[in-house]
């Protein structure tokens, strides 16, 4: 594999790992529980629990594909189709950022435009990534 497509696959897990670390931490960042009135105790554990179980299968499949790279860009079909799925979530949350419903500007803007650049731009990276594994894979 070429040593850039290998950079790059290391920088999207990377990257996608440390949303997934820092995603623990959005509710108390963002002060989210300011905005629910705290009788609706249900919404709230919902919240978390959807908030936690994301955070926790998104940071662990992109440790996973940290530790299992050089399976990846060795082009290990079965370990590679890990990626794909990762890619497959990155370009659907950039869809869902891009044209679907877009983050509300409100009440940071700052904050709904960097995770609209920033979520397009790792798709972007990730597709790029998986059209050169997939070339690869069937060349091999």
């Amino acid at each position: 594999m070429k040593k850039g497509v290998s950079i790059l696959y290391y920088v999207t897990v990377v990257i996608s790992a440390l949303v997934g670390a820092w995603h623990f931490f959005v509710p108390w960042m963002f002060r989210w529980y300011d905005y629910l009135p705290m009788e609706y105790e249900n919404l709230i554990v919902g919240i978390d629990y959807t908030n936690y179980c994301f955070s926790l299968l998104l940071f662990g499949l992109s440790l996973m594909l940290i530790l299992l790279g050089k399976k990846v860009l060795l082009l290990n079909k079965e370990v590679s189709y890990f990626y794909f799925f990762l890619t497959v979530v990155w370009v659907f949350r950039a869809c869902l950022a891009s044209f679907i419903e877009p983050w509300p500007l409100q009440p940071i803007p700052e904050a709904a435009i960097g995770q609209l650049i920033a979520s397009d731009v790792l798709a972007v990276m990730m597709v790029i990534v998986s059209i050169c594994l997939i070339k690869s894979i069937k060349r091999n």
